[in-house]
């Protein structure tokens, strides 16, 4: 039997170069982006539908990012994926496609932050509005009520950590940031969009510029992919793990009920009488 077109066949590692081959994606949000960095410099992306099927068209679209760099999947030096947190099937898939291309190809893998390619594309976005010193907040929507929030400052060259990435509940934004003495914070991410009612009350100045676009972008991803390998960050693909911030995805029936009745306080009162 030939093997499919879209899977690599088996590769000697390949050299460390200073103009890698790298291939990127993220798969923690609704959409999927894809990057491929071609040794002269150039990038590729695809940007393509989330949900059931994100992981049937991962492979084709990588080979066809390939064929229109004239590539061969032995060519790609680099596997880099965004670890989260996200979506925890969109994190599977991501971890486990990458994990697959690395070992068949013999090469290394890139685990990337998904909120810190968030910080990315906005900077790209309005990369006047990001000086260095710039602290940025991303703020993206976590469901059941909550946000993946983490800040990360710009030096000029790269993003720092400034705060780890945490599970907050929909209101800390506002509790944190919502009083007139509130330090200058500057956020980007879904959130902005996905929870705008809950978030409205923001100060409107802490809003990056185009910030409630930002995503995990190709070009950012891209970006991203070639700092790690410039600073030799690649491991093997062993280590590639997807990276949970939540620990708890579903409730019990008991603390459903229990939800709806904290939603509905007059529903418990509403009773037969006696």
């Amino acid at each position: 039997m030939s093997p499919s077109p879209c899977l690599p066949a088996a590769a000697a590692p390949a050299a460390i170069s200073a103009s890698p081959v790298l291939l990127a994606l993220d798969t923690a949000t609704e959409r999927v982006h894809l990057a491929l960095v071609a040794a002269e410099g150039g990038v590729r992306t695809r940007e393509l539908p989330g949900g059931a099927q994100a992981s049937a068209q991962l492979l084709p679209a990588m080979r066809a990012l390939l064929d229109e760099a004239s590539l061969r999947w032995a060519d790609v030096q680099a596997i880099a994926f965004g670890s989260g947190p996200g979506a925890f099937t969109g994190l599977r898939t991501a971890c486990s496609v990458t994990q697959g291309l690395a070992l068949g190809l013999g090469c290394p893998v890139i685990v990337l932050d998904t909120l810190m390619a968030v910080a990315e594309d906005a900077r790209q976005r309005a990369p006047q509005a990001c000086p260095p010193g710039q602290t940025l907040w991303v703020l993206q929507d976590a469901r059941m009520a909550e946000l993946y929030a983490a800040a990360f400052t710009w030096d000029g060259r790269r993003w720092l950590v400034a705060e780890d990435a945490a599970l907050w509940p929909l209101d800390e934004p506002l509790r944190r940031w919502g009083c007139e003495h509130a330090p200058a914070i500057r956020w980007c991410g879904n959130a902005l969009q996905q929870c705008a009612q809950a978030l409205a009350a923001l100060p409107a100045a802490g809003r990056f510029p185009a910030g409630e676009l930002a995503v995990p972008s190709g070009p950012a991803l891209a970006a991203l992919a070639r700092q790690a390998w410039a600073e030799g960050r690649a491991v093997d693909a062993a280590l590639a793990l997807p990276r949970y911030v939540r620990d708890k995805v579903a409730q019990t029936t008991a603390e459903r009920a229990a939800g709806r009745a904290a939603d509905h306080p007059a529903d418990r009162s509403a009773s037969p009488a006696a």
